[in-house]
C-alpha cells in the first residue's frame, strides 16, 4: 500500500532534516548551562543567541525583542496576560476577533472572569475583521487588541497593518497570533503599531514545545514565569537549548526559501482546489479567495459529514474537519459559525492543507480519494 498522504500542515509540520542536525549537538555532547561561565556554557550560549538572531531575522525585528516560549500558545498568554497586567491601570476594556485561536479566546474568557471587559468582533463571510469596525468599537478604557494574523481554520489573512495602525493612532497595545502565518506568508514584528507577535516551532518543520514572542522594545510587561532571570528577565527558567536550535534553524530556512516554499505550497494548493471543484459538484471553497494563506483549502460538501469523509479516506488521506459530527449531531467551529455557515454547509467542511513535503502525484491521489469518498457518501453506499 502507498503511505497515506498528509494533508494536515495546519496541525503540525514534519521535522526538517536540517532541523534535527541542527538540535543534535545539544542533545548528544552539548549539555552545558548556557547560564554557566565556564567552557561547558560556551556552545550554548552562542546557540541561543544565533537563533534569537535568526528568529529576529524572520519576524523583521531586533533579537533583543524575541523571547523564547514553549510554543504558541504560552506566547499568546504571555502577551495577553502580560499587555493586560501592564496597562490595567488605564483600563480594563481588551477587543479580540470571533475566530481566534482558542489560546487567545480562552484567555480574554479568563480575563473577563477578572473583572476585564471584551468585546469579539464579528468577521465578514470571507473571515476578515473590519479595521472600521474594530475603531468603532474602542473604548476610553480599550487597553488591548488580540487579532490573529492568518486563520487556522480557513486560512484567512487579516488586514493586520490596518489593524495594527488603528492600534497605534489611539494608542493601544496590539497582538497577532502568527502561528500559521510566520513562514508561509511575510511577518513583519517591526510594523507600525504592533506590539507583540507569536509563533511557534511545530508549524514550522521543528518539534513541539518552542515557539517565540516578539516583545516591541520599551514596552514592559510582567514576567510570564519569575525565577532566575533568564530571557531578559521575562521569562524564567533554564534554556531548552536543543528546541531553540532548532527553531533558529527553522526560521532560518523559512526565510532563505520563503519564495520557493510559498510557491510550491500555493501549487499544489491549488492544483488540488482545481481537481476536487472540477469533479465534485456543489463543492464551496471557504475564506477569502485572495487573503488567504498559500496552503490552506477549506472545503465544505453540503449535506455530507465531515468525519465519515474522514474515516473514508482515513487509509489514504489525513486531513480535520470543520466540524466535530457525532451519530446525531453536528458540532460547527466557531470560525464557521462567525463566518455565517449553516450547519448543512459548515458539518461537511474538510480543512486540506499542504506543505513541503507533499509531491504532485500525493495531491492526485489525495483529491480521487476524497472524490471517491464524497460520491459512495452522496449515493448512500
Amino acid at each position: 500500500m502507498q503511505p497515506v498522504v498528509y494533508l494536515d500542515y495546519n496541525a503540525t509540520t514534519p521535522h526538517d532534516p536540517e532541523v534535527l542536525d541542527a538540535m543534535r549537538p545539544f542533545l548528544e555532547t552539548e549539555f552545558g548551562n548556557p547560564s554557566s561561565s565556564h567552557q561547558y556554557g560556551e556552545a550554548p550560549r552562542r546557540a541561543v543567541a544565533a537563533a534569537r538572531a535568526r528568529v529576529a531575522e524572520l519576524m523583521e525585528c531586533a533579537p533583543e525583542e524575541v523571547i523564547f516560549t514553549s510554543g504558541g500558545t504560552e506566547s499568546n498568554n504571555h502577551a495577553i496576560k502580560g499587555a493586560v497586567m501592564s496597562g490595567s491601570s488605564r483600563g480594563k476594556h481588551i477587543i479580540t476577533s470571533q475566530v481566534e485561536h482558542p489560546s487567545v479566546l480562552e484567555v480574554f474568557r479568563f480575563l473577563e472572569r477578572q473583572g476585564f471587559e471584551a468585546t469579539y468582533l464579528p468577521v465578514t463571510e470571507t473571515g476578515r475583521v473590519s479595521p472600521d469596525r474594530l475603531e468603532s468599537e474602542i473604548l476610553p478604557d480599550t487597553i488591548l487588541i488580540s487579532v490573529m494574523h492568518a486563520n487556522n481554520e480557513v486560512g484567512t489573512v487579516q488586514p493586520i497593518e490596518s489593524i495594527a495602525a488603528v492600534a497605534e493612532k489611539h494608542g493601544i497595545f496590539m497582538h497577532t497570533d502568527a502561528a500559521q502565518s510566520a513562514g508561509k506568508i511575510r511577518t513583519n514584528a517591526g510594523m507600525p503599531g504592533l506590539s507583540f507577535m507569536s509563533i511557534a516551532g511545530h508549524k514550522m518543520y521543528a518539534p513541539k514545545g518552542i515557539g517565540a514572542l516578539y516583545i516591541r522594545g520599551g514596552i514592559e510587561t510582567e514576567p510570564f514565569c519569575h525565577g532566575a532571570g533568564q530571557e531578559g528577565g521575562r521569562r524564567a527558567g533554564t534554556e531548552n537549548v536543543a528546541m531553540i536550535a532548532a527553531l533558529g534553524k527553522a526560521c532560518e530556512i523559512a526565510r532563505r526559501d520563503f519564495d520557493e516554499n510559498s510557491g510550491r505550497m500555493r501549487r499544489l494548493r491549488d492544483r488540488l482546489e482545481s481537481a476536487i471543484l472540477a469533479d465534485i459538484a456543489g463543492a464551496v471553497v471557504n475564506g477569502h479567495p485572495a487573503h488567504r494563506l498559500p496552503n490552506t483549502l477549506s472545503i465544505s460538501f453540503p449535506g455530507l459529514a465531515a468525519n465519515q469523509i474522514l474515516e473514508n479516506i482515513q487509509d489514504r488521506v489525513a486531513a480535520s474537519a470543520g466540524a466535530a459530527c457525532h451519530s446525531d449531531t453536528v458540532s460547527v467551529s466557531h470560525v464557521l459559525r462567525a463566518m455565517g455557515l449553516d450547519e448543512n454547509r459548515a458539518g461537511g467542511t474538510l480543512r486540506l492543507t499542504t506543505g513541503r513535503m507533499n509531491t504532485e502525484a500525493e495531491i492526485d491521489r489525495a483529491a480521487a480519494a476524497i472524490k471517491a469518498a464524497v460520491e459512495s457518501l452522496q449515493s448512500g453506499h
